[in-house]
């Protein structure tokens, strides 16, 4: 499936199975060790038999990645910039995108963790969850928001890695940084009781460690490269085009976050048990979802890396060939769950009215996979293309679609009727994304 392309004042170069699956098997291994913590983490704290230290945990998780998923542009924002001066030769602007977004994870990092204690009080607000819940979300967000600048300066990096196309590398250092999480997690929060406290510490531990390693490995490589100028690091426009960038991103999350969060508010509402199963499960729904990025940022890659170059060719290939694989890795990922789910949820949880809740439900959460194909896969395209305005506007809409589910199914079919809502969520987005995308490749190139 070999296609070459030239275009006038372009870069030649080829989209094959090859070239996607180097990117996307290393990240998707990758991507699968987050959700892994995620079960190790709740795992971890299902050993207490406490519900309500696990609704903690959820509660806690959830308003960290409303946070932090705010600067994920950090890293996808980061990739798509890259991609595109990879494609065109400039090998001084890679450095140079690397360096802001440093600058800017340095910034945002620091208040961040600064502004911790008011973060845990909103999220207490919003969740509006038992006593016993907040206490425990409260303790797992002060201590974790204190690795918001290496968080951000690892996205930083690992954007900089994926928009050249270096899945390996990003794969190694996702392992170090997940694999140090993993393992101070079972010590801190199991062995030695810290409990929620532990989890936390854990990744406040792994988020340095893998930030020293990142640096050391892109500072080494910089050593024999010409550097770009501390004037065209500053360069304002360059931060006026990033940011606006990075502003549709940040709207874009917003809303996927906002989603998840009603999702979470509205488990909540059914009880703790149902809140504590539901969050078992949306473990699952990141596994699926995980299977699914590593293709997405194939076309995250290889479709910046078109735009970059003017070339059309690699560009469609990429769009059909991460589409191709992605729908493949989605319907192994649900059968792995519809057979092997009800294991899993004895191997996260000793709460036998967690157990029995989140047994009920693994479908709805099994085929999360398939329904989310298209989004995450249209997600990669336009963030390489850098048509964030697009991905934005589509988001919105679907966020519109999704309130709307969850306001009609919710209150008449349940928890079924909130997984069907994200059911729904996910499908308005995929479809959208793919209409768009057939005007704008008739007029990008």
């Amino acid at each position: 499936m070999d296609q070459l392309s030239t275009s006038a004042g372009g870069r030649s170069f080829a989209v094959t199975n090859r070239s996607v699956l180097a990117i996307a098997v290393p990240m998707t291994l990758a991507y699968l060790t987050t959700p892994l913590l995620g079960i190790v983490d709740t795992a971890v704290v299902g050993q207490f038999g406490d519900a309500a230290l696990l609704g903690g945990l959820a509660a806690g998780a959830l308003a960290f990645d409303v946070v932090f998923t705010t600067f994920n542009f950090l890293r996808s924002g980061t990739t798509g910039l890259v991609a595109q001066a990879f494609g065109r030769g400039d090998a001084l602007e890679e450095q140079a995108v690397l360096w802001r977004a440093v600058l800017i994870a340095i910034v945002a990092g620091i208040v961040l963790a600064a502004l911790a204690p008011l973060i845990a009080i909103g999220g207490q607000k919003f969740m509006g969850a038992e006593p016993r819940v907040s206490e425990a979300m409260a303790v797992y967000v002060h201590i974790r928001l204190l690795a918001a600048p290496f968080s951000l300066i690892n996205y930083a990096i690992l954007g900089y890695v994926l928009g050249r196309g270096e899945g390996g590398l990003g794969l190694m250092l996702q392992a170090v940084l997940n694999g140090i999480n993993i393992a101070l997690c079972f010590l801190l929060g199991l062995k030695l009781g810290w409990g929620v406290a532990g989890v936390a510490w854990a990744t406040v531990t792994g988020e340095f460690l893998a930030m020293l390693l990142g640096l050391a490995i892109v500072l080494r490589r910089f050593r024999r490269l010409e550097r770009p100028s501390r004037q065209r690091i500053l360069d304002l426009p360059a931060y006026r085009r990033m940011l606006s960038l990075n502003r549709d991103i940040m709207i874009r999350s917003f809303s996927l976050l906002a989603a998840f969060a009603l999702f979470t508010r509205q488990g909540a509402q059914f009880g703790t048990v149902t809140l504590a199963a539901n969050a078992v499960l949306m473990n699952f729904f990141l596994i699926a979802g995980y299977f699914l990025d590593g293709f997405a940022t194939a076309a995250e890659q290889l479709a910046g890396r078109a735009i970059g170059a003017g070339a059309e060719t690699p560009f469609r290939q990429a769009v059909r060939l991460t589409l191709f694989w992605g729908f493949g890795l989605s319907g192994v990922a649900t059968v792995v769950l519809l057979l092997a789910g009800v294991d899993l949820v004895g191997l996260i949880t000793t709460s036998p009215e967690v157990r029995l809740v989140a047994d009920t439900y693994l479908p709805w959460a099994a085929f999360t996979a398939l329904s989310g194909v298209l989004a995450f896969q249209m997600d990669g395209v336009f963030i390489g293309a850098t048509w964030s305005r697009d991905m934005r506007n589509m988001m919105l809409l679907s966020f519109l679609a999704f309130s709307a589910a969850l306001l009609t199914l919710a209150p008449t079919f349940g928890n079924s009727g909130l997984w069907a809502s994200l059911h729904v969520f996910l499908l308005v987005r995929g479809v959208s994304l793919l209409m768009v995308l057939r005007v704008r490749a008739r007029t990008a190139f």
